[in-house]
This record gives structure tokens, C-alpha cells and sequence, in this order.
């Protein structure tokens, strides 16, 4: 090799390596390579029930031009979980589908509800029931009612009833057992022992898929089918069908709220508050209500 050919090579590589450089100094000052830092990421925590429309809006208001670098994590937990968390400081913002207990309530002086949303007690798609009142629904998770058959499922064939529930701590536990397990007269009955007990409305919701028998309550949003998903069928309770309009004129009977709740209510350049401020655009809210939930979007 001359002398020249390996000027020549050296010449390359050091114009090689300044191209790089200079490469990766430019996608560095771009956007979509901003460092996460405390100032740009938030832990939100709490109601599974909340969790995905919680991510499919955190995904949405990640994905604006002038968000890139700004990272928001959903985690579930479950209601009481994330209150607790927000009460330490574990999480920014906890997320409960049950309304705040008094000595939850004097910790967290922030609660936005961004949500109202049904309560559906769902059943298989091959279970021929499709309508009972409050009262049954009651009786079936005390055991006082044990088969299809009483209900009116017309086999000889007898058909115990298999009963699933959530966890205690659960939201959508807390809110069945105001809605449902508390008659008229304020007396509070108790959901059987034998009851299937689930972490989770999707584990809820696959049981009941599974199981022709099987009896469960999940977020009503959560009802329809998604990719990959058996059906399940939401029954007609007291005459009124599980319907976004339903719950919000008041005729279906099962209905709870979602809230986002801080220790104090975010302040302003920060992100806490930048997301709560994209919940209540237009495009957040239209986002919730195809997912069959019904926007609020105040403080109380």
C-alpha cells in the first residue's frame, strides 16, 4: 500500500467518524430522544377497572408532536392500592372506581372524576336468561338462589350456578356490594364464600367466556368483545338494558364513578396537569365514549 493510499484511508475514516458525530449529536437535540427525567414522567396507579382507558389516553396524549420525551405510566393495583399510593406519594396520581372513604378523603383533597361509568353483571352467551331484577342478582351471590333453573332456565338438566367476584380492595368489588349486596332497607349482605374470587376484570370476563354456568361483574365498558376475546352477554336488569344512555339518564341502576385522585390538586407547567388537561378536550372525551364510558371531567 503507498503512502497516499493510506493518507487517503485515514482521511476517510476521520471524515467517517465526524459525520457520526455530528449524525448523533443531531437525533440527540431531536424530541423523540428527550431524556425521562422527574419533571417528565408520571406513575399513575390504581382500579383495574380504570387501567385501560387510562393507558389508551395516556398513549393518545404520548403520541402528540409536543409530548415526545413525556412519559406516563398506568399501573393497575386495584382502588384501594392506588389510593394508598397517592397517599405516600408512591404514585402522582391514584385511580378508584369507588368513591373516597372519610379518612381517604382528609389525605387526598384533589378528586377529578373523569368517568361515570355501568356496572354490568354478565353471563355466557348460551345462558337463555337475559333479564333480572336487583333483588335476583342479590340472591344468586348470597347462594339463596343456587341454579339456573329457578331463574327459568327450561332443561332438566340441573345447572348450578357458578358465582365469580373480585378481590376485596377491588372498586368494582366496593361498588357491587353498595349497588347490589345493600337491599332497601340499608341492611348489607354478604357475597358467599364460595365465590370464585378474581384480581381482575379481564379475569373475570375470560371465566364467564368459558363457562356456559358462570356469573360475573365487569366495568360495562369492558363488555364488548376485543380482539381475541370469547363473548359475553350483559343482562337487563330491573327492564333496563346496560347501555352508555342508560346509565346516564338513570334508568340502569348500576353506575359508579372514576376518579383521578393527588394529595393536592397538580400545579400548572407541570405534567400531572398537562394530562388532566387533555382528559377533558374533545378528543379525549369522544376517546371514552366509544369505549362505552360516559365523561365528566370535573374536580369535586
Amino acid at each position: 500500500m503507498s503512502k497516499y493510499d493510506s493518507k487517503l484511508i485515514k482521511l476517510r475514516l476521520t471524515a467517517g467518524f465526524i459525520m457520526l458525530a455530528v449524525f448523533v449529536s443531531l437525533l440527540s437535540s431531536c424530541s423523540f430522544f428527550s431524556p425521562i427525567t422527574a419533571e417528565n414522567m408520571i406513575i399513575c396507579a390504581g382500579s383495574t377497572s380504570v387501567q385501560p382507558y387510562a393507558e389508551l389516553l395516556a398513549e393518545a396524549f404520548m403520541n402528540k408532536p409536543d409530548n415526545r420525551g413525556k412519559q406516563i405510566d398506568i399501573e393497575g393495583g386495584g382502588s384501594s392500592t392506588g389510593i394508598k399510593a397517592a397517599e405516600t406519594g408512591a404514585a402522582d396520581i391514584g385511580m378508584s372506581s369507588r368513591e373516597l372513604k372519610d379518612a381517604e378523603a382528609e389525605v387526598l383533597t384533589y378528586v377529578f372524576e373523569l368517568a361515570k361509568d355501568g356496572l354490568a353483571i354478565i353471563i355466557h352467551p348460551d345462558n337463555p336468561i337475559s333479564d333480572l331484577t336487583i333483588e335476583q342478582i342479590r340472591k344468586i351471590y348470597t347462594q339463596e338462589i343456587k341454579t339456573w333453573n329457578e331463574l327459568g332456565w327450561p332443561s332438566g338438566k340441573t345447572r348450578k350456578i357458578h358465582i365469580i367476584t373480585r378481590e376485596d380492595g377491588s372498586g368494582t368489588r366496593t361498588a357491587f356490594q353498595d349497588l347490589v349486596m345493600t337491599d332497601a332497607d340499608k341492611n348489607k349482605h354478604e357475597i358467599s364464600p364460595r365465590a370464585i374470587v378474581q384480581s381482575a376484570n379481564g379475569a373475570v370476563r375470560l371465566l364467564v367466556s368459558d363457562d356456559p354456568n358462570a356469573i360475573g361483574f365487569i366495568s360495562l365498558g369492558l363488555v364488548k368483545a376485543q380482539k381475541g376475546q370469547k363473548e359475553v352477554k350483559a343482562l337487563v336488569l330491573n327492564g333496563a338494558a346496560a347501555t352508555p344512555d342508560n346509565v346516564s339518564n338513570g334508568t340502569y341502576p348500576l353506575s359508579r364513578p372514576f376518579l383521578l385522585v393527588a394529595k393536592s390538586e397538580p400545579t400548572e407547567l407541570t405534567l400531572a396537569k398537562e394530562f388532566i388537561d387533555f382528559v377533558c378536550t374533545d378528543e379525549a372525551k369522544q376517546m371514552m365514549e366509544s369505549e362505552g364510558l360516559i365523561p365528566v371531567c370535573k374536580v369535586r
